[in-house]
């Protein structure tokens, strides 16, 4: 090919993802990354990069080429989740990624790194043919290190290797209460994909509409924010149900980066709890539980039934009526009245059942048919819609419940996992205050709205403290009952505080993963816990948190 053809190609290639790349990070509209790219090309042709008049061809390979390929891989995860937790990188990594729906996903993987190979023969092009460019991009290799996010991430969590105290959280994690429930009730605990309650801004229409109807009869909680760690299906579910954020076995420290074989075994968690006072406990999700040790985390934390795709897949009447993901929600929503059903008909003592949706996953959704009969035809696109209908059928499920008398005596909770990743609306989200849905129903519950500064880890006392527990300071792990009048961790420190100490923490991992990651050496000489009080606002929390 033409020299001068193959040089604006390498400059139209590199401009055009750059200006993508500007579009990812930024609010900026999709139309802004023709601007930049006109920028970059316009500049490049002016200065003739790669034909110079001095040219001097060297047979070089770039500095600058993995940088630029962390880079790609940032920007991916940028642009698939909008935001990017490297805790979930690792997790996932170990938890295990099979049976997973995201096949769009795959794909968008697969046309990322062919336009980052062309990235790279470009840069590597324009290096070889212009000298300018031998010298630039050594000085540009530099700045795209110590700018990429992905880096900074692990260079924290390195740090935690040296510090002085990684026990700042594990100082304030309270063990769950032990003693028996008296009349104790059912439990319905329903998980909405990314359903957050943003949604009920006045922006998104109706989309939350029939979630705002639940919550003129129950008790609704405002400000449940997300901390890191907590912001995936299988963290929001471990801090809603343990009390913890979801720090991975193997980050860095411990390369411990094989297979799980439990999750989380070194704390009580809800299905521990709730097992020992008697509770038949089942969950019910319509992806695998095979994704992200789901099953791994319901089996080793006591529950008796613990079914997802796999499972129910051979019960249903249309084989073919599944997304990439699993179940439709219609579907899944069907089993779990079955469910109840069977467990109130059994009648072997109070029951909990935990249901897992999928209508409002990320980027699009996946509406069910009984949805497309109520809404009309989906786009494809929307996300309000898979919202809408994810709201709609969890609040038709809860109303035929009723209609049976199954949920007499019985808590239902209807919570989101986690804010969602990115979707058709994005932009209006971020813009805005976002915090977590969470809404709970029953006998002793009386209507009401209770605006809070909280995380996803007070979910876990809240529902204790709902089900009847005593708990010691109406704390459990490292939340704090809503219904009580003690601060939370984000009252007492603000949530970039509890950030900042997550990426220090050692203690709180090792607790959680007691019998699994390498244990600590214990030090010669006791360390003294009083070094870590660093403002007498943190020395009173330590005695409020103890006492």
């Amino acid at each position: 090919m033409d020299p001068r053809a193959i040089r604006k190609i390498a400059i139209i290639t590199i401009g055009l993802c750059l200006g993508y790349t500007v579009t990812v990070l930024t609010r900026l509209p999709w139309w802004t990354l023709f601007f930049v790219a006109a920028v970059w090309i316009g500049v490049g042709l002016k200065l003739r990069w790669g034909q110079p008049a001095n040219a001097r061809y060297r047979k070089m390979w770039p500095w600058s080429l993995l940088p630029l390929s962390l880079w790609g891989v940032y920007v991916y995860l940028a642009d698939s989740f909008g935001i990017v937790d490297l805790g979930a990188v690792f997790f996932h990594l170990q938890a295990g990624m099979a049976e997973h729906g995201g096949a769009g996903k795959m794909l968008t993987a697969v046309l990322y790194t062919l336009i980052m190979i062309g990235v790279l023969a470009s840069v590597t092009w324009l290096s070889r043919h212009d000298q300018r460019w031998r010298l630039a991009e050594r000085f540009f290799a530099i700045l795209l290190l110590a700018s990429n996010p992905l880096l900074f991430g692990l260079g924290q969590r390195s740090a935690a290797i040296v510090t002085d105290d990684g026990a700042w959280l594990d100082r304030r994690y309270k063990p769950p209460p032990a003693e028996a429930l008296r009349d104790a009730p059912n439990l319905l605990l329903l998980y909405l994909e990314s359903i957050e309650r943003t949604y009920a801004n006045d922006i998104f229409e109706d989309a939350y509409a029939n979630l705002n109807a639940l919550g003129e009869r129950g008790a609704v909680f405002e400000g449940v924010r997300q901390m890191d760690n907590t912001g995936w299906t299988m963290a929001g579910m471990i801090a809603s149900q343990c009390g913890v954020p979801l720090m991975p076995a193997g980050l860095l420290h411990d390369s411990q980066f094989d297979p799980l074989s439990k999750v989380v075994p070194g704390v009580d968690c809800l299905g521990d709890i709730l097992a020992a006072q008697g509770y038949q406990l089942s969950y019910l999700g319509g992806a695998s539980t095979q994704f992200a040790g789901k099953g791994l985390f319901y089996r080793g934390h006591q529950f008796n039934t613990v079914k997802g795709r796999e499972e129910l897949e051979p019960q249903l009447t249309d084989p073919e009526y599944v997304n990439s993901w699993g179940l439709y929600d219609d579907t899944l929503y069907d089993i779990t009245a079955d469910e109840i059903r069977r467990l109130n008909k059994e009648n072997n003592g109070p029951w909990g059942v935990v249901s897992l949706n999928l209508a409002g996953h990320a980027p699009n959704g996946y509406p069910s048919q009984s949805c497309v009969e109520q809404q009309g035809e989906f786009d494809g696109q929307d996300i309000l819609y898979s919202v809408e209908c994810s709201t709609w059928l969890a609040r038709d499920l809860i109303e035929r419940l009723e209609s049976e008398g199954l949920l007499d005596n019985t808590l239902v909770v209807v919570l989101s996992d986690h804010l969602t990743m990115r979707v058709s609306v994005w932009d209006q989200l971020t813009a805005l205050d976002r915090d977590n849905t969470l809404i709970m129903l029953g006998d002793d519950i009386q209507p009401q709205r209770i605006r809070r500064d909280a995380t996803m880890l007070d979910v876990f006392p809240t529902l204790l403290d709902a089900l009847g527990f005593r708990l010691e300071g109406q704390r459990a792990g490292l939340g704090t009952s809503l219904f009580s009048d003690q601060r939370t961790l984000v009252e007492a420190h603000g949530i970039e505080v509890l950030n900042e100490r997550l990426q220090e923490e050692t203690a709180l991992q090792h607790r959680l993963w007691e019998g699994i990651s390498p244990q600590r050496r214990e030090p010669d000489t006791p360390s003294s816990q009083e070094q870590t009080v660093e403002t007498p606002a943190d020395r009173a929390d330590e005695v409020e948190l103890i006492h």
